[in-house]
């Protein structure tokens, strides 16, 4: 089955699909060893990997399909991607859902707000008109080329408007061709059944420590009826946090010899990446049987 029908498929069948987002290559090949059957490429990681910097619109359509290409060419599950707000105008929009297909991508989200973006959890957020995100929701659709090859609209109007125009933008994606909505930041359970409630289409949240959305089980999220839940920077996190422990400690001492029970060891990274695979073809193939 084509990834991009398993991605469908995985969204609108139960249970809710639980999706890490991957910030590189590395931790989207973790996610699938571990069993996740599809990851997500946030532009909050890739700013933050690729440029070192916050995500505020600062990475490139180029940037962010390279990187994908990467992720998706090491990884046999869907791969599910954000694509900000397509990067220009309904024309950028297109280019990108092109070179996004063809970098392997399941599907990909596009937002509705205006350029410098930020991310949906910072403030300072502005958001174009909404006859603006439908031109660029139905310029996506038509340049798919796989039909099924998962459209998501994302507005970030809540914050911005009020949780009423965030609905109607969503409703009006729906009929703009897009197979998704996510509806960025709701801050009470009441918004959130609320989104579920009215919106006439599958739905997306995310889980992000510190975020603005209240933290609850993936089952609670189900509840309310989303269809998705991504866990936008836990991996992207837990890996900063333990870079810094280790580096801090290095500086302190010297050494890491009080951290070695922390990391995983040298042949158990390389067998993590496939070395003895590898060794295997290398050996099939030079004819050394």
């Amino acid at each position: 089955m084509k990834k991009t029908t398993r991605l469908k498929n995985l969204i609108v069948n139960k249970p809710i699909l639980k999706m890490p987002c991957a910030h590189d290559a590395l931790s989207a090949m973790i996610a699938e060893k571990i069993g996740f059957k599809a990851v997500c490429v946030g532009g909050y990681g890739v700013s933050a990997c690729l440029l070192g910097k916050p995500d505020i619109g600062l990475t490139s359509m180029t940037e962010t399909v390279d990187h994908v290409r990467r992720i998706a060419d090491c990884v046999d599950i869907p791969v599910f991607v954000d694509a900000d707000t397509g990067y220009g105008n309904t024309l950028n929009v297109q280019r990108t859902i092109r070179y996004l297909e063809r970098a392997g991508a399941a599907g990909v989200f596009i937002e509705d707000q205006a350029s410098p973006k930020r991310c949906g959890h910072m403030e300072g957020k502005e958001v174009i008109p909404v006859e603006e995100i439908l031109a660029k929701i139905r310029a996506a659709v038509d340049s798919r080329i796989d039909q099924d090859f998962i459209i998501m609209g994302r507005t970030d109007a809540l914050a911005v408007n009020g949780l009423d125009d965030a609905l109607n933008r969503g409703n009006r994606m729906i009929e703009a061709g897009a197979d998704i909505i996510f509806v960025e930041a709701p801050q009470t359970i009441g918004d959130m059944e609320k989104i579920n409630r009215i919106i006439e289409g599958p739905t997306f949240i995310v889980y992000l420590e510190g975020g603005k959305i209240p933290l609850s089980p993936p089952g609670e999220f189900e509840k309310l009826g989303y269809n998705v839940v991504a866990y936008a920077a836990s991996g992207l996190y837990a890996a900063a946090y333990a870079i810094q422990k280790t580096f801090q400690e290095i500086m302190d001492t010297g050494e890491t010899r009080t951290m070695v029970h922390q990391m995983i060891q040298f042949d158990d990274f390389n067998s993590l990446l496939g070395l003895p695979q590898i060794r295997a073809m290398e050996k099939k193939y030079s004819g050394n049987r």
